[in-house]
């Protein structure tokens, strides 16, 4: 079982950035697909990004260019560098785990609230 505990969100005026911080409870990184995903008010849950575990990664066309995915193996962390961020990316943002060549997200975190004004 793996657990994800994000952090580092919080309010931000528009244009600005946000990075947010996704830690694992083992040293499981290296098995996993890890993934952004938000859901905001009234709205379904969306993927952001993808990082797979040979390291490519998908953006969702709304965030393409302003937000930045990593992970960091040894660190068991995962981060979302979020740039130029506006209004409609106010979400609660979670991260998820799956096994590599998997199909199914296995494992979630709780969420950390992104708002931007």
């Amino acid at each position: 079982h793996v657990q994800l505990v994000e952090s580092g969100g919080g309010p931000v005026q528009s244009g600005g950035s946000l990075r947010l911080s996704c830690a694992a409870s083992r040293d499981a990184m290296v098995a996993y697909s890890m993934g952004w995903f938000r859901q905001a008010p009234r709205k379904e849950r969306e993927a952001v990004v993808i990082i797979e575990c040979d390291y490519r990664t998908t953006y969702a066309d709304s965030v393409k260019g302003r937000f930045t995915i990593s992970r960091d193996n040894a660190k068991n962390t995962l981060y979302l560098q979020m740039n130029d961020l506006k209004p409609e990316d106010t979400a609660m943002y979670t991260c998820a785990a799956k096994r590599c060549g998997g199909n199914w997200w296995n494992y979630w975190g709780r969420g950390t609230q992104v708002t931007v004004s």
